[in-house]
């Protein structure tokens, strides 16, 4: 090899040392947790709210994310309708989007929930952000007419709008008193942690979608 040969392989060698690492260590994903009391971590510690706890346990997969938590406790889908462009800051790679429990709650007719998370979902496709869907049951003593017509929302909005969906965002934890607080309504920290392994799964495939890799 000749002496400007080896220098210009010295160089190509120096500059891939340089550069490099820069390439490969790319930002994290920036995530919002848009949701109501169940995203805020109700009565909880920020750490140990569904955002940060699903943080952590995709960390331990080896997936480098941010969650930001955009829980607002008593929050409707009106509510997260009226907040949403400014809950999604730019830059946002994508949403988890968990409301219409308080909707049930309160009786609102499915019709106006249905719209609202339409509206919600259409506004965060406008700006090229993937979501995933997060859904909640009607509670039993709403009747079987109103839990049928609530119950078919998520899984409308999934197919219209080909988004992966985790049908129940309380599965697992709702039917144990002890993963839940005092009121019997809001998952304590373990619930919480359960709540995040159950999504983890979804959300790792969700997370490898936006970063395109295969999972």
């Amino acid at each position: 090899m000749t002496f400007k040969a080896s220098l210009l392989h010295f160089a190509v060698i120096l500059v891939a040392a340089l550069v490099g690492p820069r390439i490969a260590a790319a930002d994290p994903l920036q995530l919002v947790g848009l949701g109501d009391s169940l995203m805020a971590g109700y009565q909880l510690p920020q750490e140990d709210a569904l955002p940060a706890q699903l943080q952590r346990q995709l960390a331990a997969k080896g997936h480098d994310v941010v969650i930001a938590n955009a829980g607002v406790s008593g929050d409707t889908t009106s509510g997260g309708l009226s907040r949403v462009d400014w809950s999604v800051p730019d830059g946002t790679d994508g949403v988890i989007l968990e409301l219409g429990a308080n909707d049930a709650l309160r009786g609102i007719p499915p019709e106006q929930t249905e719209n609202n998370l339409e509206q919600i979902i259409t506004r965060l496709k406008e700006r090229n952000i993937p979501i995933l869907l997060v859904g909640m049951l009607a509670p039993p003593n709403m009747g079987e007419d109103y839990g049928n017509k609530f119950n078919a929302i998520y899984p409308r909005l999934a197919e219209k709008h080909g988004l992966p969906l985790y049908p129940f965002v309380l599965d697992g934890v709702i039917t144990d008193r002890s993963l839940l607080l005092e009121d019997g309504m809001h998952p304590n920290t373990k619930g919480l942690q359960i709540m995040a392994e159950r999504m983890l799964p979804l959300a790792e495939s969700w997370v490898a979608g936006i970063k395109g890799q295969p999972n």
